[in-house]
């Protein structure tokens, strides 16, 4: 059999970061909109021939974003929200849905599965769906153009609709009104010559996929019966589709994946529940992580694929918007680089793959086969550890801790705080660069620093807040800053992936055993101690989100590498606790993300995430105050292993989920500190008193004000800094005045 190969989603940022920077002109008003599209439509250029290069038999349009592909599809078919209707559907109105503007709140941000990145989600309440401008179409005719053989890619139907929230009809409902306006963009596809459709549907391999059996069965029935279904491949990812319901799609084929499936997909294959005469479309190497594929490996599992089909494609296990886009700019140690593979390497990986299997040329497929097998013989397990020395409870219940942290602190009611970032201001990002690269002196950029926190403490205690920070000026991202500093971390010069809109991540590579060897942030925070009377917070981030927002290591149990990272943190905690820092933040806003789609490995996955959190936290003294921070999360289900935590203090996002998180604590006495986020960071509009005293309030019905603080949902790296002084003043205005309120609500 001669298989094919395909690509099912390719980085938008470009090798430095080019459409990020593209986007933010625009957005500062140093760009025209007609140099916005110029510019994006030659970046858009680039990655398609970029892919054409490694002969990939198809390569996908569709992928490619102004911001996010569900931003794309909810404009495509008017599912525009309520506050944003009556304009224009142009790029403005997409940027001001996902970014909010002086008027109206952004749309809410929730995590694509459990990825690192971050989707729009749809608004429905009074929405009037129709077709409008078809982009997709548009995008692939420009394929077409370029002499590149491409197959259109939109999120399916089910999984666009499961995403949303809002309006008043049914699931079903819902589906049956888009049907017909994605016939109508199916057939312009077709029509157009799109050999075929990569319809996304990764919402049937979670566990409420058997919930959707009925309307899926419909929807890709009505595609039958409008001449279009022989033309479609159900694309999932992430985890074990059904099979046996797959196969009774009238669709061309699907695509599965046999990477993060648990080996499932293959023993359905092998149990007879797929026909034949459907295309497989099997997702073989890794689109999630950067390791290069045991390419032995792969080959086998290809010549056992052909068994169970007569048309069979090999693809990454999922798009590789998850992962940087080349080594090729790279400058790293040889040892460790021959184990990585980005973007373009894994297209090199099946092209190296098609030539072995179709015309038994061995010369790229030797030299993969001899990297990985050097790689594997490294010696990166070398460390020794007794995780039973290290206390992974507290000393005494919450209850007695509070007494003597009250008594150290003196913390008035309602006590304000920030989540620990300020502005990285052009200035601060230039420093650091100059730093980095040798143009200044350690001792200029340590002035630097040291001038930059001074001037944030004299804003924070201008303003009245309660606990400061010092304002993370040093750090580029909460986790590669640990990255550089841990051993066993790898950090990359342009190994950015996105995470949402123009917020890129540049994830450190975890290749080798996590080791804390010296102070980390213990100079700076203790820099800024000495400048107030007032407690400032160390800030660190927390060992299940260091793992889940790195690339992470596969030779080892997971659960290891996160203890690995947890003793690690504790060290950290420990040496700021011992400079005389009381209140140690731990944040954790990846502890929801990490967790399975399927719930079966739900309680394994939370119980190992709350004994490392425990494990980095649970040393210090009653006295010393552990906060934690979570965001962007969908928190109902986690609840209680939230709670199970023991930080003295969590704060949590709720400003752009409107005050619905707030409904989760009314099934749990939640009877530790807690802040619930009460203005979005994400949105340049600045909140007004009444909103942030109606949150205040909201959240009192269901917490005891003796355990409430409040403070803005995330942090404020992103923020300009006119932005961050009125919108604080603001917090801390509203809470001033609830403290001289009388309203029995508040009190």
């Amino acid at each position: 059999m001669t298989i094919k190969t395909s690509n099912l989603g390719f980085p938008r940022l470009g090798r430095k970061r080019e459409w990020k920077k593209t986007i933010e002109s625009y957005w500062s008003n140093k760009i025209s909109e007609a140099e916005l599209n110029q510019q994006l439509t030659d970046l858009h250029k680039e990655n398609l021939l970029l892919q054409k290069n490694y002969n990939l038999d198809s390569i996908p349009v569709g992928d490619f974003s102004l911001y996010d592909h569900i931003l794309d599809t909810s404009l495509l078919f008017n599912i525009i929200p309520e506050r944003f209707q009556g304009r224009e559907v142009n790029n403005d109105l997409l940027f001001d849905i996902a970014r909010g503007n002086k008027e109206h709140v952004a749309s809410a941000l929730i995590k694509w599965f459990n990825t690192n990145y971050h989707y729009i989600v749809p608004e429905w309440d009074n929405a009037e769906p129709k077709l409008n401008h078809n982009v997709l179409l548009e995008r692939f005719n420009y394929a077409q153009s370029l002499n590149v053989n491409a197959h259109p890619v939109i999120v399916g139907p089910i999984t666009f609709v499961q995403l949303s929230k809002g309006g008043n009809q049914t699931f079903e409902e819902k589906v049956q009104t888009l049907l017909p306006l994605y016939k109508e963009v199916l057939q312009s596809l077709v029509d157009a010559g799109a050999e075929y459709i990569q319809i996304d549907e990764p919402v049937l391999v979670t566990d409420a996929s058997a919930d959707f059996e009925n309307i899926t069965k419909q929807a890709y029935d009505y595609f039958a019966e409008a001449g279009v279904a022989s033309k479609l491949v159900i694309q999932t990812y992430f985890e074990r589709a059904n099979i046996k319901f797959l196969n009774t799609l009238p669709v061309k084929g699907f695509g599965l994946d046999f990477v993060h499936d648990r080996g499932y997909n293959l023993e359905q294959l092998k149990a007879g529940d797929l026909d034949q005469d459907k295309a497989i479309y099997a997702g073989i190497i890794d689109g999630r992580n950067v390791w290069a594929a045991d390419i032995a490996a792969k080959k086998d599992l290809i010549e056992t694929l052909q068994n169970y089909t007569s048309e069979l494609v090999v693809q990454p296990s999922a798009s590789l918007l998850h992962v940087p886009v080349s080594l090729d700019d790279e400058t790293l140690d040889e040892t460790i680089a021959e184990g990585l593979s980005f973007a373009t390497e894994k297209l090199d990986e099946l092209d190296a793959l098609k030539r072995i299997i179709n015309d038994n040329d061995s010369d790229k497929f030797d030299v993969l086969k001899a990297r990985y097998e050097r790689f594997q013989n490294q010696a990166f397990k070398n460390l020794e550890y007794d995780f039973s020395q290290v206390r992974d409870t507290r000393q005494s219940p919450f209850a007695e801790r509070k007494k003597q942290q009250d008594a150290q602190l003196n913390l008035p009611d309602l006590p304000t705080t920030t989540i620990g970032s300020f502005p990285q201001s052009t200035e601060v990002r230039k420093q650091r660069a100059d730093w980095k690269n040798n143009r200044i002196s350690d001792e200029a950029y340590k002035t630097f620093l040291q001038d930059e926190i001074a001037r944030w403490i004299k804003i924070q205690e201008d303003i009245g807040l309660d606990v400061l920070v010092h304002g993370e000026f040093e750090r580029n991202d909460m986790v590669e800053f640990f990255g550089e500093k841990l051993q066993g971390f790898l950090v990359t010069k342009f190994g950015w992936v996105q995470s949402y809109g123009s917020r890129a991540v540049k994830p450190p590579i975890i290749y080798g055993d996590v080791k804390w060897t010296e102070p980390l942030t213990v100079k700076e925070t203790v820099y800024a101690q000495n400048l107030t009377d007032k407690p400032v917070k160390g800030m660190l981030t927390g060992p299940v989100t260091i793992l889940n927002w790195s690339f992470e290591r596969v030779d080892l149990p997971r659960e290891d590498v996160q203890d690995q990272i947890a003793l690690a943190i504790n060290e950290e905690v420990l040496a700021l606790e011992a400079a005389g820092i009381k209140i140690v933040q731990v944040d954790e806003p990846a502890l929801r993300e990490g967790l399975p789609l399927r719930s079966e490995y739900h309680a394994d996955y939370l119980d190992k995430a709350v004994h490392s959190f425990k494990l980095s936290t649970s040393s210090v003294a009653d006295a010393t105050q552990i906060h934690t921070h979570m965001c962007y999360s969908q928190f109902g289900q986690i609840i209680h292993a939230i709670y199970d935590l023991d930080a003295d203090v969590i704060s949590i996002e709720t400003s752009r989920s409107h005050g619905d998180l707030i409904k989760d604590f009314e099934d749990i006495t939640y009877d530790l500190g807690i802040g619930l986020g009460v203005y979005d960071i994400h949105s340049p509009r600045i909140p007004t008193e009444d909103e942030i005293t109606t949150a205040i309030h909201r959240a009192l019905q269901e917490i005891d004000r003796s355990l409430f603080w409040v403070n803005p949902d995330c942090g404020l790296k992103t923020r300009k800094e006119d932005e961050v002084r009125e919108a604080l003043t603001v917090l801390v205005n509203s809470v001033e005045k609830l403290r001289e309120s009388k309203d029995p609500a508040t009190v």
